[in-house]
């Protein structure tokens, strides 16, 4: 039964599709689970327990830390300990079960990353309390629908996010307590309690706790947190995740870290912004609780997010593909600018250290000399100390994961991160991984379930289809919604909607999105995140957004594009004006299409991928405007209601160009 490749095993054969159903490709566990995937041990029953065995332990490490503002000075990160934050979370349990929530209840926490979510967070834990993040840059008509879906009955939030809440109160019957992350002005509390909910500062609240307030038991099957997805589509859903998954995922990291780099430990710190309401920040924060690492926090505000990063000098470094390609393009822009002597020293290093990564060396004997010569100044851009580098929410452009896998002389691995944490992970050592998201991780066996719509068949020599997952870090389902749960859980196995293709290796690859494909007129089938991701490749754009209406034959597109590369083309065309008018420029235009072409030539995309017109867009796609996630994914269909002057412009344009 057993089938070896490099790094996967198979555990059961394909299936050919009976009635009416699809064939599916056989199962497969990652190699280093091949005597069986994660299991807990007798007795571990929540992820309470990872934290407070690390603070009897550790209780003089640092755990959390953040910068002081002090008169509009920032100064240098200051330390709680761990069993500081131990002592505050068992009070601010106390606390909250002083105000009538039980175990089972929901907790809202609602703010940037910073020390009092994770107390918060583990105060919630303690008393087997479900907690419901909120995403930091959700709006109030978010807010409100995700308090009632989960019925939150307490929510603790940013001091500037509580006027969010009190804008959704009159709709909110179950929320009767309010509790500010720091301190809270007199006019919010008297709203607060105008509307008959009780409103405390951060200092207030701890003074309710109750010293004879024991802790419950727990069980490894009560709902740890529910985790609303922004969605690109409709209304939030809301993830089910139980102490088993999350306790799972992070025995996961560190079995897979064990055995192919380094487990985390006392002396790694991990800097923190990704949002804690997303599950790839918060299982990396837990691990590193349970490895008794420190934490760092960013200060909210993406103008400081370098310097926090400079100031902190962390180990480790989590980010989502769209802030790695920032940190590619602002290298490349300063070795550009560095002269030619010391961009072809560059480039001269460049080459060399990737064909010994290539090779199969690992990376720190891949070129010594030259990370000490010339990638020592890349790696300063993550503050100097990165040995571990690492991506999720979205597959990683290769170049970029080549780029940062060459110069930033640390490891790096991507992964998946749809059931839990995380199902899929590269390991950070091997590169002929590049390019895919790894392995399936301990905890998960992984099959392809053939997609014949799109032509692709997990039975071929070459196995394509949809990633079907099933193990012990799986969600449980969506809350209240055991429709949308019906439509992705078939048979014990959740389909991911991402279509994978199995590498000679046993890596797995993503090559496109099931549902985000669409058939032109002629009948074409268009993946349109794949024509997206190439077109993302010319200098000139920051953001693009492809759009194929069903019944026309070509695509349009709005494009952002970089400010500097258009201005540069400006002064050097004699075009004048400022970045707003130059988007409205006809020859602007047709010069960015006539680029976004060409890359597209040289990838091998199709006639009909090509575009027929561009419209440019002069300010970022952004939250504020509800145009993308908060992980910064697109969202297709508010995108289209907002710009749809414009594409129905730029077919009337392309059809007239034709003619």
């Amino acid at each position: 039964m057993q089938e070896v490749a490099e790094y996967t095993v198979k555990v059961e054969e394909g299936k050919e599709g009976v009635n009416g159903r699809p064939s599916v490709g056989p199962v497969y566990r990652g190699t280093y689970a091949e005597d069986g995937l994660v299991e807990l041990e007798p007795g571990m029953e929540s992820p309470w327990q990872f934290f407070s065995d690390t603070a009897k332990r550790k209780p003089d490490y640092r755990m959390l830390g953040r910068r002081e503002v002090v008169d509009s000075k920032v100064g240098p990160y200051v330390w709680h300990t761990y069993k500081e934050v131990y002592d505050s979370a068992v009070r601010l349990g106390s606390a909250i079960r002083s105000r009538g929530v039980n175990p089972g209840d929901r907790c809202g926490i609602y703010g940037s990353n910073c020390p009092e979510w994770i107390i918060t967070m583990e105060a919630c834990s303690a008393h087997a309390v479900t907690y419901v993040p909120l995403y930091d840059t959700l709006g109030p008509n978010a807010v409100e629908f995700i308090i009632n879906h989960a019925e939150v009955s307490i929510a603790f939030a940013q001091e500037n996010k509580i006027p969010s809440i009190l804008s959704c109160l009159p709709k909110c019957p179950c929320l009767k307590t309010i509790v500010s992350f720091g301190d809270v002005a007199s006019t919010l509390k008297a709203q607060a309690e105008e509307l008959g909910v009780s409103c405390f500062s951060w200092k207030e609240f701890l003074q309710l706790e109750n010293a004879d307030c024991e802790l419950p038991p727990k069980k490894r099957t009560d709902v740890c947190t529910i985790m609303y997805t922004s969605g690109t589509t409709g209304e939030p859903k809301g993830v089910i995740i139980t102490n088993e998954a999350l306790i799972a995922e992070v025995l996961s990291i560190d079995k897979l870290l064990f055995a192919t780099d380094r487990v985390f430990s006392e002396e790694d710190t991990y800097f923190s912004f990704l949002p804690l309401a997303h599950i790839y920040d918060l299982t990396m924060e837990t691990y590193c609780i349970y490895r008794a690492s420190c934490i760092g926090f960013w200060r909210g505000d993406v103008r400081f997010l370098v310097e926090d990063l400079q100031e902190l000098k962390p180990t480790i470094f989590c980010a989502v593909p769209r802030v790695y390609d920032r940190i590619y393009t602002g290298i490349l822009a300063k070795v550009s600018s560095s002269g030619l002597i010391r961009k072809k020293l560059f480039e001269y290093a460049y080459d060399y250290k990737l064909a010994n990564l290539e090779k199969g060396f690992p990376q720190d004997k891949a070129a010594p000399l030259m990370d000490r010569l010339v990638f020592e100044k890349t790696k300063l851009a993550l503050g100097g100390r990165i040995r571990a580098l690492s991506s999720g929410a979205a597959p990683l452009p290769k170049h970029v994961e080549e780029f940062l896998r060459v110069t930033s002389c640390s490891t790096l691995s991507q992964g998946l991160t749809e059931s839990c944490g995380g199902c899929f992970s590269s390991v950070g050592n091997v590169f002929s991984m590049m390019g895919t998201v790894g392995i399936p991780m301990p905890s998960i066996e992984a099959r392809l379930e053939s997609v014949p719509d799109m032509g692709y068949n997990a039975l071929s020599s070459t196995p394509r289809g949809e990633i079907c997952l099933r193990g012990t870090t799986l969600f449980s389902g969506y809350h209240k919604r055991q429709d949308l749960t019906n439509d992705v859980m078939v048979d014990g196995w959740f389909h991911t909607g991402d279509i994978g293709e199995w590498q000679p290796n046993g890596a797995m690859k993503i090559i496109d999105r099931k549902k985000n494909i669409f058939k032109l007129s002629q009948g074409e089938y268009v993946a349109i995140e794949n024509v997206e991701s190439v077109y993302q490749r010319c200098p000139l754009v920051t953001s693009i957004w492809v759009y194929g209406n069903s019944f026309e034959s070509f695509l349009v597109a709005v494009v952002v594009p970089d400010r500097k590369a258009l201005e540069d083309w400006a002064a050097n065309q004699g075009v004048t004006g400022d970045f707003q008018s130059l988007c409205q420029n006809l020859k602007a235009k047709k010069y960015v299409q006539d680029e976004l072409n060409s890359i597209g030539q040289t990838h091998k995309l199709r006639g009909f991928e090509m575009l027929k017109a561009v419209h440019l867009e002069p300010n970022l796609f952004d939250i504020e405007r509800d145009l993308i996630t908060p992980t910064f994914k697109l969202k297709r269909p508010q995108l289209l209601k907002y710009y749809k002057d414009h594409i129905d412009q730029l077919y009337s344009q392309a059809k007239a160009n034709k003619a």
